[in-house]
């Protein structure tokens, strides 16, 4: 009897242990649920907060411009629309407080086509050196180079009145909170049978730097030979044009008018000097020399190459000639 009195109280207290156990185990779930719940919830719309932080890493726009945009009616939170909200709205208010204002620094850029058969350099300008060392700034100098080069024909003001070009400075404007502009382009289109050749140095990008050339090489009598070849003399060409400076291609390019006053200024140098004139004429001769070596490109020492022999000498001996060069810089 106590035996089956025992087993009964057992059983009541088993009975319960599992009711308790069902209990808990219930009040689990109902948690777990609601921790689900939660966090579906939260996993929906960013915060204003976050939508900010994103945008602002898209445009690199101030923190308020981009809560003004966000919270624009137009806009409602969507960052696609708060993006061209801030090109039209933030640059034309960045643009209208640069504009008038002196750009003075800035960078250059070069971009030849891959089959060297087209070139452009390209000046872009800026207020500060701080604001042409970003990376935002060097994207812009080098994406408006590659849009010179698409171009048959292209000056300052076609390339400026371009529509990707407006867009791209408004980002740009936008970003940087300074004054920028085009300041400078050229192109050149190679010619049968020549090919092109550039160099940038002082580089803060690839293709972006401080000064740059560009040179057009062709073969004499139109042997052509090694092109891979050709193409290193042509970028040693233009690194001597980056360091050397030269004004014009050969003697026969200096305007008259400057070679004129050039030569009365050598007269009046010597006109003391009591000298016959067949000797004061030599003298001359060979001081016009030395100033073609300073200002011609094919009269000048190379100074890449060892010894520095005559541009043209070096150029021969390839079986090349220099058919035009283009330089720029920021100074």
């Amino acid at each position: 009897m106590n035996r089956i009195i025992y087993l009964r109280g057992a059983s009541q207290k088993f009975s319960s242990f599992l009711t308790r156990q069902t209990l808990a185990s219930t009040n689990i779930h109902h948690a777990f649920s609601r921790q689900c719940a939660n966090a579906f919830s939260t996993a929906s719309p960013l915060s204003l907060s976050a939508k900010i932080k994103e945008l602002r890493e898209a445009t690199n726009a101030p923190m308020m411009e981009c809560k003004k945009a966000l919270t624009d009616p137009e806009v409602g939170g969507d960052i696609e629309l708060a993006i061209e909200h801030l090109r039209r709205q933030g640059s034309a208010k960045a643009s209208s407080k640069v504009a008038g204002r002196e750009a003075k620094d800035g960078l250059v850029g070069l971009c030849i086509s891959h089959d060297s058969s087209c070139g452009a350099l390209v000046k872009v300008a800026s207020e500060t050196d701080f604001a042409s060392r970003s990376s935002v700034f060097s994207n812009l100098v080098l994406a408006v180079a590659n849009k010179a080069v698409e171009k048959e024909e292209v000056d300052v003001d076609t390339l400026t009145s371009d529509e990707t070009v407006q867009k791209l400075f408004e980002e740009a404007i936008l970003a940087i909170r300074e004054n920028l502009s085009i300041a400078y382009v050229r192109s050149l289109k190679h010619t049968d049978g020549s090919i092109l050749a550039g160099y940038v140095h002082g580089t803060t990008a690839p293709n972006v730097g401080t000064s740059a050339a560009m040179v057009e090489l062709a073969w004499i009598n139109g042997n052509e030979k090694d092109t891979e070849k050709a193409k290193e003399a042509g970028k040693k060409l233009a690194m001597h044009v980056v360091a050397s400076r030269p004004q014009y291609l050969a003697p026969s390019d200096i305007p008259t008018e400057i070679l004129e006053k050039e030569k009365a200024i050598l007269m009046e140098q010597l006109a003391d000097s009591g000298k016959p004139q067949e000797v004061l004429e030599k003298i001359i001769k060979g001081k016009l020399n030395k100033f073609y070596s300073e200002v011609c490109l094919e009269e000048q020492p190379h100074v890449v190459e060892e010894k520095s022999p005559k541009v043209s000498k070096v150029l021969k001996s390839l079986g090349l000639e220099v058919k035009r060069f283009e330089a720029v810089s920021i100074a």
